[in-house]
């Protein structure tokens, strides 16, 4: 394996060949909203409210939406301390430095190439469900190849300047706004209170089966709300990110999360909730029984697009971490590389639209599982340790935001995603621990070869973009 064998120098500007700070507060909030949505709450209403077996399934979303806003809070303070290309790779690698940084950078950059890839393919893959309204004559290889095509689509659409991704970015969002409110105003026309609130007998019971029901309905949530931090991944083109990312993280978190509520509570109201339970486009059966085939068509094409707002804002930000991995030393040298006249890392675009493209041609339920189950131990609860960390190793560092009620939402974040990795299920949990144990095998043997920690200095170059 080549390896870069240290730091490429990255200058902050485009004039010296580096990345352009083109992005403010709206496309930054834009970034981040349109990624939360994408196709999570149309396809996995349903899935929620078989988990919980009836509307006990907004309880889950409660839960998730108290997890993602104390998260947010850990993403809002490391990402103004450390407004580095990279997110989670950048954070992590300066919480762990003292101890074994080098071990959890290349452990993230590998969980990132499962998890990564079919965090995108998943809004794909839901996209093209949708679309089957409209074939209904298409076999599966119809679908899956179409995914596959989308995937290209994307990466074309991305060959392009950041101002250009920005500026696609706010008009996908205006289609997700389209959607979301059209939705809602649908069911609210034919909301019928008994069957929101039809609780089946013993609903309450607080037996292991609720507890772990519970979980993973949190999980589905939590996979719908994923994307709150989406444009901390490039923080290096992000104008005064002290000033954005606080707000663009927190606004997105409450925002879509009320969202969220309402238009769930109004599909639970528009149909009895044994049938939304079994249905595999919802919001196209809704407008099909109260509207009619032409209003269904309409919100099917809407809610394809609002997908694909999640998708295009996700292959912009994830493709900057094996950029980031490679000026660092942790990958292959040729993803450091720098669009010349355009000013974005066109390797790196390559290699995540690339693996997007073939992740698509898995079934959904797949995707979820290894998109979820992967990230939870060194992404979120790495970073939730490694702000506590950062706090006592690093009180120097300038922090323009400061958790508020520090720990308290630390503890609650990390009591969550444990619970929801717990619920996940024993094949989940499998996949998840045997990708790391992998990760850790392919460290061990890469840094003997490159005579990295254990087997060398400790020590992590800083690059461009990381504080001293």
């Amino acid at each position: 394996m080549r390896m870069s064998d240290g730091p490429t120098p990255l200058a902050n500007s485009a004039a010296q060949g580096g990345l352009a700070r083109s992005l403010g507060l709206w496309h930054a909030a834009a970034s981040n909203m349109v990624t939360m949505v994408g196709i999570g709450p149309f396809i996995t209403i349903p899935l929620i409210v078989s988990a919980m077996g009836g509307p006990q399934a907004m309880l889950g979303w409660v839960l998730g939406a108290l997890i993602a806003i104390c998260d947010g809070q850990v993403w809002a303070e490391l990402s103004t301390a450390i407004p580095g290309e990279g997110g989670s790779y950048a954070y992590l690698i300066e919480a762990y430095k003292r101890y074994v940084g080098k071990l959890v950078a290349f452990l993230f950059i590998w969980t990132f190439l499962l998890c990564g890839p079919f965090e995108i393919a998943s809004g794909i893959v839901g996209m093209v469900n949708y679309i089957a309204y409209l074939a209904p004559h298409w076999t599966d290889v119809h679908f899956r190849l179409t995914a596959f095509g989308i995937g290209i689509v994307t990466i074309v659409l991305h060959y392009n300047r950041i101002r250009f991704v920005g500026a696609m970015t706010i008009a996908l969002w205006v289609v997700m706004i389209i959607t979301v409110v059209g939705t809602v105003v649908a069911g609210l026309m034919h909301f019928q209170i008994a069957n929101a609130l039809a609780f089946p007998p013993g609903w309450l019971n607080l037996s292991w089966g609720f507890v772990f029901g519970l979980g993973s309905a949190t999980l589905i949530a939590m996979y719908d709300l994923m994307g709150y931090y989406n444009v901390c991944y490039v923080g290096e083109e992000v104008r005064n990110p002290g000033y954005v990312f606080p707000r663009a993280i927190l606004w997105s978190v409450i925002i879509v999360s009320l969202l969220y509520a309402l238009m769930n509570f109004v599909i639970l109201g528009s149909l009895p909730w044994r049938e939304i339970a079994v249905s595999r486009h919802i919001v196209t059966d809704i407008f099909q029984r109260y509207f009619g085939t032409t209003p269904a068509i309409a919100i099917s094409i809407f809610v394809a697009f609002t997908a694909y707002g999640s998708v295009y804002a996700l292959m912009m930000s994830y493709s900057r971490l094996p950029f980031v991995a490679a000026r660092d030393g942790f990958f292959f040298r040729g993803m450091a590389a720098v669009h010349l006249r355009r000013h974005f890392p066109h390797n790196s675009l390559l290699l995540v639209g690339a693996m997007t493209a073939v992740a698509c041609l898995f079934d959904l339920e797949f995707i979820i599982a290894a998109t979820v189950s992967s990230r939870i131990l060194i992404q979120f609860i790495g970073q939730i340790v490694g702000l506590t960390l950062l706090r006592r190793s690093r009180p120097d560092l300038h922090r323009p935001f400061r958790m508020w009620l520090y720990p308290v939402p630390s503890v609650i974040a990390f009591i969550g995603f444990a619970y929801i990795f717990i619920s996940s299920g024993v094949s989940t949990i499998a996949l998840g621990l045997a990708w790391l144990l992998v990760g850790v095998v392919l460290y061990i043997v890469w840094a003997r070869s490159h005579r990295e920690w254990p087997f060398g200095s400790l020590e992590i170059p800083i690059a461009a973009g990381t504080p001293e």
